[in-house]
């Protein structure tokens, strides 16, 4: 299936090649997609992305692609230290502990185990500069809170035109969080299907349709992520005034604008977490630090011996391959035994 000159391209075709080909043209595989050739399976590498489309465009699917909250709120932070520095303001006292030769500081956060609350702080806070610093108000009706309201008080008049601020989005997301017991993975795959749908469908997200995105972004990170997924019916436990109905259209919307691409690799996943941490110490949202005690740095080394032998025996793997000529040089051969 993985060549282009595999049975899987005609269903007639006969799955063993001819041993000769005297002319090109005896041999020819029709890569038409018409209703007149049958079905037709398309190579792999026709539906990958050329790299410097994913790079440009792509950030939730190519690891060195530029995530998009981080360069949106770079905006702010340079205003911010541009003001500062105009104003004289002094930064005060210094909260945030460094580590000294006899102390060493260290937080309970891992790219493989993030702090759930320093997390969630940080997604809602990527949601926040997008609503702030949006190129337009591009949206779609099945995410609109005035035609489909989460809860039965009157949406206000001027809902599409206000600014939610960075507390009332964290307490949505929280209060979503807690209720469906959700980890903080799955908050960063949450901010990767936002960053995600924007790209795909050419959305932005605004005043108008924050609540809904983020929902149908955090419902499906919870199937995707989560062992014990969260069904349909437990968010409208927690939101008690929307239907099972409008969950499913939200959902299976959602899933068509991603175009069904729902994977996120580990790459793009260490991209997000480390860049939400750029986030945090921009805005002085540090992440809680303790000494580090005897017990939590042999945790740490036994964490790091594992990883290394992980790490041997990938590399024992890879010596077994065949040689490149680059590697001829130094290659020892063993002795012909001549009888």
């Amino acid at each position: 299936m993985g060549n282009t000159a595999s049975c899987c391209v005609s269903p007639n075709g006969s799955p063993k090649l001819p041993r000769q080909v005297e002319r090109l043209e005896d041999y020819q595989i029709n890569t038409d997609l018409s209703d007149d050739t049958g079905p037709y399976l398309q190579h792999i590498s026709d539906r990958e992305v050329p790299d410097d489309l994913a790079l440009e465009s792509n950030p939730s699917d190519h690891a060195r692609a530029s995530t998009i909250f981080l360069s949106k709120s770079q905006t702010d932070v340079r205003d911010r230290r541009k003001s500062n520095h105009i104003n004289h303001v002094s930064p005060g006292l210094l909260s945030k502990k460094y580590s000294s030769c006899s102390t060493i500081f260290i937080d309970d956060s891992t790219v493989s185990q993030p702090n759930l609350k320093s997390t969630i702080k940080c997604v809602t806070l990527a949601i926040y500069y997008h609503i702030k610093n949006r190129d337009s108000d591009r949206s779609l009706d099945i995410f609109d809170e005035k035609m489909h309201p989460l809860s039965r008080e009157q949406v206000p008049d001027d809902y599409s035109r206000t600014d939610p601020e960075h507390k009332l989005i964290y307490r949505f997301v929280r209060t979503l969080f807690s209720a469906a017991q959700l980890t903080a993975e799955c908050a960063i795959v949450t901010l990767v299907y936002l960053e995600r749908l924007l790209t795909y469908a050419e959305l932005d997200i605004c005043p108008s349709n924050w609540k809904r995105v983020v929902l149908g972004a955090i419902l499906l990170a919870s199937k995707v992520w989560d062992d014990q997924a969260v069904w349909n019916v437990d968010y409208c436990q927690i939101l008690k005034d929307i239907t099972v109905e409008d969950m499913n259209e939200m959902e299976r919307h959602f899933l068509e604008l991603l175009q069904f691409n729902i994977n996120v690799p580990a790459s793009v996943y260490a991209k997000y977490y480390f860049d939400l941490r750029s986030l945090a110490d921009d805005n002085n949202l540090s992440f809680p630090l303790e000494p580090l005690s005897n017990e939590r740095a042999q945790k740490l080394e036994a964490i790091s011996r594992l990883c290394e032998d992980k790490y041997k025996d990938l590399s024992r793997v890879a010596m077994r391959r065949s040689f490149s000529a680059d590697n001829l040089v130094g290659i020892r051969r063993s002795h012909a035994v001549l009888s």
